[in-house]
């Protein structure tokens, strides 16, 4: 395949590295390279198979709307943008309805192992149906743009459907069971850290504690870059926490 890769930081230049390791040709835009959208024209753009998206909040939906109306798959690991979800999703429906090829798949977090760690937690947020109280910690490098992280804020989302569920499902047993808010998020940034997130379920008479750790960016570019293998020919509007498994 033939990629671009939007952004030089240390993750995006980490994915270039992998992207060749995996046998793909390779181009790297970062700030400069892409100034007034310069890397994502539409003649820039029409020679790639797939473009990944590591950049900025501030920059990361005009690429994403330059891939689209170029017809070109995108994946985006940049998060702090997901306001703008519903917009995208039914822009990119529209598109395909009308004949273009528009395809984007993002993720608040590439690594295979931390959506191993969403289903854990999945699984042990039930606990919240019965009495237990949830926290959810993050640490980042001091240089990461958002605050709480796209990971956590996910994980929040998981942790908050699967209370709901179990709730739900114990009301209707006629069991008990509320469903509360969802747990709070405490954020950290300090040195280079690469990215920790710790789920705590309390009780009083016990504590449950699932944490996950990311020793280097390989993770999430490894994952990066088996993704723009996965979304290459396909349309639509994917989350990667749903189709990690197909990668």
């Amino acid at each position: 395949m033939n990629l671009l890769i939007l952004g030089r930081g240390k993750t995006g230049l980490l994915v270039a590295e992998v992207a060749r390791e995996h046998g793909h040709t390779v181009t790297a835009a970062g700030a400069a390279e892409n100034a007034a959208g310069a890397a994502v024209t539409p003649e820039t753009l029409m020679k790639y198979d797939a473009v990944i998206e590591f950049t900025t909040p501030d920059a990361v939906v005009a690429n994403i709307e330059a891939c689209m109306s170029a017809g070109v798959p995108i994946v985006v690991g940049t998060t702090g943008w997901y306001g703008e979800i519903p917009r995208l999703r039914e822009a990119v429906v529209i598109a395909n309805l009308e004949g273009s090829a528009a395809a984007v798949l993002f993720g608040a977090n590439f690594s295979i192992g931390v959506n191993l760690f969403f289903e854990i937690a999945r699984t042990a947020a039930a606990a919240l149906a019965h009495g237990y109280t949830g926290s959810i910690a993050e640490r980042h490098h001091v240089h990461k743009k958002d605050a709480p992280s796209g990971t956590a804020i996910a994980l929040q989302k998981v942790v908050e459907q699967t209370k709901e569920q179990a709730s739900a499902a114990l009301r209707g047993q006629n069991l008990g069971g509320t469903a509360g808010t969802a747990p709070d998020i405490t954020s950290f940034r300090e040195g280079d850290v690469v990215g920790w997130h710790e789920l705590t379920l309390d009780s009083p008479a016990d504590t449950i504690t699932l944490a996950h750790n990311a020793k280097s960016r390989r993770g999430f570019a490894e994952g990066a870059v088996l993704a723009a293998e996965w979304i290459a020919g396909k349309r639509g509007f994917y989350d990667f926490k749903d189709v990690w498994r197909e990668v």
